[in-house]
This record gives structure tokens, C-alpha cells and sequence, in this order.
């Protein structure tokens, strides 16, 4: 099965999206739900004296009711994924260092996600996109363990400036850096890349960036043990904690997948492409 086998391996978690005390314009709002039409987020409107204008809220479906699980400011969910397109990545200008995710889409790991590319949709595919860079950066920041990411050919990373700098960057720390692809492109001599070419459908159809931290060093929390996260990013993610985003194109520019903070499912997937890939 492969690669594949990974797709029904979450407890699919019921999660909704509600923008507070909305003043941004109505299209903010339906661009924010387009990206989630069809997918098994819920995106709606609120009035709440309790809080602040243009609050976008991410909560779950529990025995107890709704809980609350993050708040992002509007604005910042605007500025990551609703007013950019995926140029902003592919041409470095999401630069690693700067680049921050709110946490009410962070959050949304253990939901899985059936994205169609361009031409059919221009923003469904940027959230795994998004996604992607926020594995980076995280491996990055922690500077030790161990990042595999696939990119169906290697060439990718020649041809996207704003990935090649990323890649540089993450491997010029002591993360082991590992990349996964059609072998049709070969780092430089001097570089620390470690490349993995094959012509599998693992190799074909994946999309996947795997963060593992040193093995004594990996937290054993499930993501269900983590507070409610309220300042627009994922601060109570520890630089230790293991993360990563699985994506499989089902059909041409049609991608079905998931990210996970669960440890043991990362592991499982990390050993997996450890020995078949």
C-alpha cells in the first residue's frame, strides 16, 4: 500500500471556524470559506461582546460541547493564506526567519484535507503549502533532528528560488536534511543535502515534510495535551516536538492528506520512508 496506507491512520477530528465581530469587508469572509468549501471544517460568523473585532476562532467538537482551541487575529489569517498566493513561497519572499502561521490553522492537524491544485482552485492547495513551510521553520528553529520532505522531482528545488533558499538554510543547521523525488536534479557538492531519488509511486504521488527531534529528545504528549493556543501562532508546540504534514495526489492536481503532532504516528511514518524510500 505504501505511502497510501498512512491516509485513514487519524481519528478524523470535527473542527469549525467562526470569524468574530467581523468589520473586514464580505469577501474576507467568503475567501475564507472557499478555502474550506468541501472540506470537513465548518467556517461561519459570530457576534461576541466578549471579545475583539475581526477574531477568527478555531474550536472542536467534544463529549462536553465546543471547546475552544485557538484564536488568531483576522488580519493575520488574511496575510498568511487568504490575500497571498503560493508565488510568495516558490519566490523566497516568505522569508524562514519571518515566516509565522496562525494558530487557528496549525491547529487544524488530525483533519483530513482533499485539496485540488491550479487551475481548479488557486488557494486550496496554499494551505498545505503554508503547512509545509511551518514544518520548515520548526525544524529550523530546533536546529538538531531530522526533516525529510518530498518534492515529486528534485529538480524543485533548483527551480523555486524561495525553496532552495529554505532547504539551505534548514541544512546549514545540524538538522539532518533529507529530500525525496524523481532524481533529476543533483545538490551541489559542497552542499548537506541528502537526496533520495526513485521512480515508485511514493516517489511520484507524495507530498509529505517530516520533522522528527533527536530520539531521547521527542515529547511524548499527544496533541491533546496542549493548551489553548490565543496569540496567533503555536507557541505551545516545543522545539522537540515531532510534526508532520502527508499528502498523496489521488488524481492529477488533487491531493488528499493531513499533518499530525501525534509522536507515534510521525514515527511511523518517518521509519517508513526511513526503509522503503
Amino acid at each position: 500500500m505504501g505511502l497510501a496506507s498512512f491516509l485513514g491512520a487519524i481519528d478524523t477530528a470535527s473542527r469549525s471556524l467562526s470569524v468574530v465581530n467581523r468589520s473586514a469587508p464580505d469577501p474576507v469572509q467568503r475567501m475564507l470559506e472557499t478555502t474550506f468549501a468541501d472540506q470537513p471544517v465548518d467556517v461561519d460568523e459570530l457576534s461576541d461582546d466578549a471579545r475583539g473585532d475581526d477574531v477568527v476562532v478555531l474550536t472542536e467538537q467534544t463529549a462536553e460541547g465546543h471547546e475552544v482551541v485557538a484564536t488568531s487575529p483576522l488580519e493575520v489569517v488574511m496575510n498568511s493564506v487568504l490575500l497571498v498566493n503560493s508565488d510568495l513561497y516558490k519566490t523566497g519572499q516568505a522569508k524562514l526567519d519571518e515566516f509565522e502561521l496562525p494558530s487557528v490553522l496549525t491547529r487544524l492537524d488530525d483533519v483530513p484535507f482533499s485539496l485540488r491544485g491550479y487551475p481548479e482552485s488557486d488557494k486550496e492547495k496554499l494551505l498545505l503549502v503554508a503547512i509545509s513551510r511551518y514544518i520548515e521553520r520548526h525544524a529550523w528553529r530546533a536546529g538538531n533532528g531530522r526533516l525529510r520532505s518530498s518534492f515529486q522531482r528534485l529538480s524543485r528545488i533548483e527551480d523555486e528560488r524561495g525553496t532552495r533558499a529554505v532547504y539551505k538554510k534548514v541544512a546549514s543547521t545540524d538538522v539532518q536534511t533529507h529530500i525525496y523525488g524523481i532524481p533529476d536534479w543533483s545538490p551541489p557538492t559542497n552542499s548537506n543535502l541528502v537526496t533520495h531519488g526513485g521512480y515508485t509511486d511514493d516517489f511520484y504521488d507524495s507530498w509529505f515534510v517530516v520533522y522528527t527531534p533527536p530520539e531521547d529528545e521527542s515529547v511524548e504528549a499527544e496533541p491533546g495535551d496542549r493548551t489553548a493556543a490565543s496569540d496567533g501562532r503555536l507557541d505551545d508546540v516545543e522545539p522537540d516536538q515531532p510534526v508532520a504534514l502527508l499528502a498523496l495526489e489521488t488524481e492529477p492536481k488533487r491531493w488528499e492528506g493531513y499533518w499530525t503532532f501525534r509522536p507515534s504516528l510521525v514515527s511511523d511514518i518517518d521509519r517508513y520512508i526511513s526503509r522503503n524510500m
